[in-house]
């Protein structure tokens, strides 16, 4: 019987990286800062990977997510495999509840109704007859962002302008015909200071990062050359994340916020985090011992 499952892609479940491959030592680092500290506190854990068809996992107590990051690619699969999951009686950490609803940023939604600030957001459901102009008519936006609403690395995100749209076109109808699409104005603030990831371990700020775009462009991710930077927080920053984290119901053992500022100057929810968000510990793993602390308090619960 295993206390905690970390739940990984299969390709990194019993992986190893050549020193030069820094992508993979990172992620092997952060997953193995949380073992360590499960184990500390006497917890039996294991890695594994969540498509594994051949792990019993009625030998496990709770799962974490953690390094998923296949997820989005495979989602019926993934889907299907939550629902064995919870006829199996597998609890998470998140729960599973909490799960569903934050893979689909639809939750940017709830998250407004709730009073947090987030990027304006107009959500076009699966099978909508539009275009994009006409969107950008009805919206009286100019500069724009698209994305699926189910989505991670910047799948199928894409900049739209005047000039661009057109190009767009055929791929926004294939996407859309089948799955519920997001259009947001664009913020130019992420191209002038970036996005701040904001982690909050129990409720409680821990710490957090600047993600700086490649000069050109405008996603963060490392993906596409998007580099990391030590930051330091204001006050109103900490507050605006632990208080878009308490919006939430139950409070989440972990969680990243990602906050920029929009184009009124104010601070706003780019996303939030909570299924299997890259949560730097190794920049301090003192935070991976918090999340081991609250996972092992949650157990004695």
């Amino acid at each position: 019987m295993y206390d905690v499952i970390l739940l990984t892609e299969e390709q990194y479940q019993d992986r190893t990286a050549a020193p030069d491959d820094w992508y993979v030592n990172n992620l092997l680092t952060e997953d193995r800062l949380v073992q360590e500290a499960l184990e500390k506190r006497g917890l039996k854990v294991r890695k594994v990977g969540w498509s594994n068809p051949t792990f019993d996992w009625t030998q496990a107590r709770v799962a974490v997510f953690r390094t998923t990051w296949d997820y989005f690619h495979r989602f019926e699969e993934f889907e299907a495999w939550l629902g064995r999951m919870e006829q199996l009686g597998l609890s998470f950490i998140n729960p599973l509840g909490q799960i569903r609803w934050n893979q689909d940023k639809h939750y940017l939604k709830d998250l407004e109704t709730q009073g947090i600030r987030i990027t304006p957001t107009y959500i076009i459901e699966p099978g909508t007859q539009t275009t994009l102009e006409a969107l950008h008519q009805k919206l009286g936006w100019s500069h724009t962002v698209l994305k699926p609403a189910i989505s991670g690395a910047a799948r199928h995100t894409y900049k739209l302008s005047p000039e661009n749209r057109g190009e767009h076109e055929a791929p926004f109808q294939a996407l859309v015909a089948k799955e519920a699409m997001l259009l947001q104005p664009f913020q130019n603030y992420v191209m002038e200071t970036g996005e701040v990831s904001l982690m909050v371990i129990g409720g409680k700020y821990t710490h957090a990062v600047l993600k700086v775009a490649k000069p050109g462009d405008f996603r963060v991710q490392d993906d596409f050359g998007g580099t990391l930077h030590p930051y330091t927080p204001t006050a109103a920053e900490v507050a605006f994340a632990e208080r878009t984290v308490a919006a939430c119901s139950p409070t989440p053992a972990y969680a990243r916020v990602d906050v920029i500022y929009d184009n009124e100057g104010q601070l706003a929810v780019q996303e939030l985090e909570m299924i299997e968000p890259e949560l730097w510990f190794r920049r301090l793993p003192e935070a991976a011992d918090r999340l081991a602390e609250t996972i092992f308090n949650q157990l004695q619960a």
